[in-house]
């Protein structure tokens, strides 16, 4: 298996899970692994928050841990990077209002470089302007921010489990996704796993 180095964009109160699983899956596979985060240096730590259904309307949420951010993030170069993971929860929401974060977004699509995003992440590709045309799941909640940016809203299953691919966009709706959405994201990566 040939290394490949991933970026992944985060912010406080990023989804725990969200963050946590796929970083630590993907550096499991043999891949280096950068977490940043706007505003963001190397040392420094996000803090998370776990969203889960405790009856309500919508999901609830908790304290998570703090989550180590691995690069400063005026030191990015997305020409480094071979994939981008962008997780949900609350971080999306505004680190799609930082310039540079869409910048680096649109360096991925427009070189067709492999991007996952989930849950509220999808957000962060709509502002970016990178959609249009695409297929997309996310967040139920973000279907409106999918179908402004001209994209198609791809219906998660009951469970949560699927995900959805359009060309180098692997999405899916939320955590119970992970182990589908990181396959089809290793996949595109073209990581081979030995037995």
């Amino acid at each position: 298996m040939s290394t490949k180095k991933i970026l992944v964009l985060v912010g406080d109160f990023v989804e725990d899970y969200e963050a946590m699983v796929p970083y630590q899956m993907l550096k499991m596979v043999g891949h280096e692994v950068d977490a940043a985060c706007p505003g963001k240096k190397l040392g420094d730590s996000v803090k998370t928050a776990v969203h889960d259904f405790t009856g309500e309307q919508t999901y609830s949420e908790k304290v998570g841990h703090n989550f180590a951010i691995t690069i400063d993030f005026e030191k990015i170069d997305p020409e480094d990077y071979d994939g981008l993971v962008i997780p949900g929860g609350r971080a999306p929401e505004y680190i799609r209002l930082n310039e540079r974060v869409l910048e680096i977004v649109r360096h991925f699509a427009e070189r067709k470089k492999p991007i996952a995003a989930i849950c509220h992440g999808p957000q962060v590709l709509a502002a970016a302007n990178v959609l249009k045309g695409k297929k997309c799941m996310a967040y139920p909640a973000v279907k409106p921010d999918i179908i402004s940016a001209e994209a198609e809203w791809a219906q998660p299953n009951e469970t949560f489990t699927s995900a959805c691919v359009d060309g180098n966009l692997v999405t899916a709706a939320a955590w119970p996704g992970h182990p589908e959405w990181m396959k089809k994201f290793l996949e595109i990566l073209g990581t081979k796993i030995k037995p």
